[in-house]
């Protein structure tokens, strides 16, 4: 058997040895961001967290709910601390250190507007969740709200933190609100 000549082997091997080098540069600017550096950690300071309607949020369902989610949740890579929020604090909340957005459930809202029948619900650990979708093509943040329960959740969470926030918030729904059936109207 043959070997190529010299000149043939270095034309095939130097697009490779190129191909393998970008690739490595890739990776490397997509895992500790464009600048070289690792990406930020998360802010862990208080958390201003606007107020909204939510007539249950300081009802003894939520805070039932809010004592079993006293701690960190699991997310891609780690753990998320939980975060205090700045004064005033909106009862039925509770809040996570993420990036680039923190993670945040408010307990007690009055049912969303964009659960109809037709709506698709996703079954995390025997939790129902609607998803809303803010029509962002690349959204940072998602929102689910749990519509099988006598109290309303929502938990919006960055997309980089994986599934393991909706996870355990879904084991503690499971455990602490009993279930209902859902009232799309």
């Amino acid at each position: 058997m043959n070997r190529p000549p010299a000149p043939v082997a270095i034309a095939i091997a130097l697009p490779l040895l190129l191909a393998l080098v970008v690739a490595g540069i890739a990776i490397t600017v997509r895992v500790r961001g464009l600048d070289g550096s690792a990406p930020p950690p998360p802010d862990t300071t208080p958390l201003a967290v606007a107020p909204v309607d939510a007539p249950q949020a300081s009802g003894p369902l939520c805070a039932g709910l809010l004592a079993g989610l006293n701690g960190d949740l699991p997310a891609d890579g780690g753990t998320l601390p939980q975060r205090a929020q700045a004064d005033p604090v909106q009862p039925g909340v509770r809040t996570w250190a993420a990036s680039p957005r923190p993670v945040v459930l408010r307990c007690g809202l009055p049912r969303p507007e964009e659960l109809t029948p037709t709506s698709s619900l996703l079954v995390i650990n025997g939790v129902n969740w609607l998803k809303l979708d803010d029509g962002v093509p690349d959204p940072v943040v998602v929102t689910y709200v749990a519509v099988d329960r006598p109290v309303y959740v929502v938990l919006t969470t960055p997309t980089t933190a994986g599934s393991g926030p909706l996870q355990q918030v879904s084991d503690v729904i499971r455990t602490t609100l009993p279930a209902t059936p859902v009232a799309v109207r």
